[in-house]
């Protein structure tokens, strides 16, 4: 098993200050559609780090001192079971913040987030972050409509792994990650898929061979590219449509596909 590494100021992990950390702007959706005063009480606490594919930021039941807001990729949060298997309840890219899903003040985490591609993330100490929601009530309530638009996300997974076919799944899943992802063409493993969906890797196989089949996607060695974006929705079950009717409501940024 691959032990993954921690995201923090030690190891090969590198750190910048805001603006620019290799060539990428600082352009979270969720911070962009906070007021001019919001923003202002968190963007001089950013800094921007580099995150590596695999990484984890933190696990359960660990301490969570950083809130992260995604500039690039997707970082994961997965559900632990006691046979040490896990599950993806929700994912998080550009148009959120992680850290935070416990609670603002809580000390530690209920999932473990793990990034799914190379990517940035700004940063800060989540006393910062307390200490800009104790003084704005405005920043409270955006941090509520993210909050409740990602429990609805978890529920909503939770109900789709029990319910709907393998494929239906795997549809959803890949629209989701093709939503905040940079490109058609997006790096992943039948290993990684499996994992995420809580599934074994031939079943993935099988499944990923019915929707190339049917020239929704093409697959390589360690890839997977989104042919046919409108068919893989229409191949998906409800939920992700679902799923981004609730973020509409909330009024909340959403991630589009490249």
């Amino acid at each position: 098993m691959v032990k993954l590494s921690r995201f923090s100021s030690r190891g090969d992990v590198t750190f910048r200050r805001l603006q620019i950390v290799s060539g990428v702007k600082m352009n979270n959706l969720w911070i962009a559609a906070l007021d001019a005063a919001d923003r202002k009480r968190i963007e001089p606490h950013l800094k921007q780090g580099e995150i590596a594919r695999g990484q984890m930021l933190y696990d359960a039941g660990e301490a969570v001192d950083q809130v992260w807001f995604p500039i690039k990729g997707v970082v994961s949060l997965m559900t632990i079971l006691p046979d040490d298997k896990m599950v993806e309840t929700a994912a998080i890219g550009r148009e959120g913040l992680i850290g935070v899903t416990c609670g603002p003040f809580n000390a530690r985490a209920a999932s473990r987030a793990i990034s799914q591609r190379d990517g940035v993330a700004a940063y800060c100490s989540a006393e910062v972050f307390g200490e800009a929601l104790d003084a704005s009530e405005s920043l409270r309530l955006a941090l509520s409509r993210f909050t409740e638009g990602l429990m609805a996300q978890v529920q909503q997974a939770a109900a789709c792994n029990a319910q709907h076919r393998l494929d239906e799944r795997l549809a959803r899943w890949l629209l989701m990650l093709h939503d905040r992802a940079e490109d058609d063409r997006i790096d992943l493993t039948q290993a990684d898929i499996a994992g995420m969906l809580g599934v074994r890797r031939a079943t993935v196989s099988e499944v990923g061979t019915v929707l190339e089949g049917k020239g929704l996607i093409q697959r390589g060695r360690g890839w997977v590219k989104v042919l046919d974006r409108d068919g893989l929705e229409k191949a998906s079950c409800g939920c992700y449509g679902l799923m981004r009717d609730v973020m509409k409501d909330l009024k909340l940024p959403q991630p589009q596909a490249a």
